[in-house]
């Protein structure tokens, strides 16, 4: 079979591999899977209100229970989906190179989520850690906290007073999830519609081949 006799189902199954060889970089069989333990510049956690911005990154304490530790482990950054409990630390780049001369305190709760809008999108449950007001002059906002067990958390950095919600910045954090979770859905719709497209070019074959045979057998030409 020749490209030139059957363009449909050449173009077909290119577009296959290109959506196919897209999602392989998703689930990390790319070029991204040598970041996986280290401290992936890939990872870009920029987290934002109305007002400020940081570039923010979780870090996780390897399981003192594993048998066979990863080494690495230590340094691999997650953004607002942590794979399981621990003890934990968190970096936070002001963006804003104004608010590094205003105090900031931190506080960690837990939350549950009550499915109405934000500010009161979740209802506070314990408060987990908290650090008094500081000023960060350097920009590099720094936590830790042993959280005990999954579910959803608020790390709260309160610039300044913290009198208005906007100086109440949030950093909402699932423990217990997949943080790759996210993109499996689109791998999925990706094979989907590479079998859509496999199909239809095979159809296209078939009917043209069936159409050459017809012509062909009534003694036309082609």
């Amino acid at each position: 079979m020749t490209i030139q006799r059957h363009p449909a189902l050449f173009i077909a199954g290119l577009l296959a591999c290109v959506v196919l060889l897209s999602g392989c970089d998703k689930l990390g069989f790319g070029t991204k899977q040598s970041n996986a333990l280290g401290n992936r510049p890939d990872l870009d956690c920029i987290i934002a209100n109305d007002f400020y911005a940081v570039h923010f990154s979780a870090y996780l304490q390897p399981d003192k229970n594993d048998k066979n530790p990863d080494p690495k482990a230590a340094f691999v950054p997650f953004c607002q989906k942590i794979p399981r409990a621990g003890k934990m630390f968190f970096t936070a780049d002001l963006i804003d190179r104004d608010i590094r001369a205003t105090p900031i305190g931190i506080k960690l709760v837990e939350v549950e989520k009550t499915g109405q809008k934000a500010p009161d999108d979740v209802r506070e449950i314990r408060t987990v850690t908290e650090i008094p007001s500081k000023l960060y002059p350097k920009g590099a906002v720094e936590a830790q906290a042993d959280v005990d067990k999954n579910g959803d958390y608020v790390l709260y950095l309160l610039i300044g007073e913290a009198m208005e919600d906007d100086d109440k910045f949030r950093i909402a954090l699932e423990v217990g999830v997949d943080p790759n979770g996210a993109d499996l859905p689109l791998v999925a719709i990706g094979g989907v519609v590479a079998l859509v497209l496999l199909v239809l070019g095979f159809l296209v074959y078939l009917h043209k081949r069936k159409k050459a045979a017809q012509i062909n057998g009534n003694g036309e030409q082609p």
